[in-house]
């Protein structure tokens, strides 16, 4: 069986970079030769440069297989949890001044993975569900009591 990905939308890295242009563009109109204004602008479109360098790297957020999930950490470094050190699979909802936010949530016991759906290009439920239906069954874990 292949692997399941999931992988950030190409529009999201093209954006970031046309949000780079954009800085640069608007203090090159309006920087009157302002350093900081220079400096803040150049800055900004780095930091957004960066971050679109970082979804052509590595596009593939999440995948997973019946040996565990792969998922990118850091800036582009990827991190393999077995299914085993997998301790919980969810979906975190939020609702604050009108605006809904929903991220995966990963548990791998010592490290928590959030995704978003930006970062999965895909609900992150629809993504929870596939990776349960996936995750072999494993006995529950007696914790002791405190």
């Amino acid at each position: 069986m292949s692997p399941l990905q999931w992988r950030v939308k190409p529009v999201l890295p093209v954006t970031k970079l046309l949000g780079a242009v954009a800085l640069v563009v608007l203090v090159v109109a309006f920087g009157r030769g302002d350093p900081v204004q220079w400096v803040l602008a150049a800055a900004g479109a780095t930091g957004l440069a960066l971050w679109a360098l970082r979804d052509v790297i590595r596009p593939v957020r999440l995948s997973a297989d019946t040996s565990g999930v792969t998922l990118v950490v850091g800036f582009a470094s990827r991190r393999h949890l077995a299914w085993s050190q997998v301790e919980r699979i969810r979906v975190d909802r939020r609702h604050r001044r009108g605006i809904r936010s929903e991220l995966l949530e990963i548990d791998g016991g010592e490290s928590l993975h959030l995704f978003s759906v930006h970062e999965l290009g895909t609900e992150p439920e629809d993504v929870a569900r596939a990776l349960t239906e996936l995750r072999p069954v494993q006995p529950p874990r007696h914790h002791p009591a405190s």
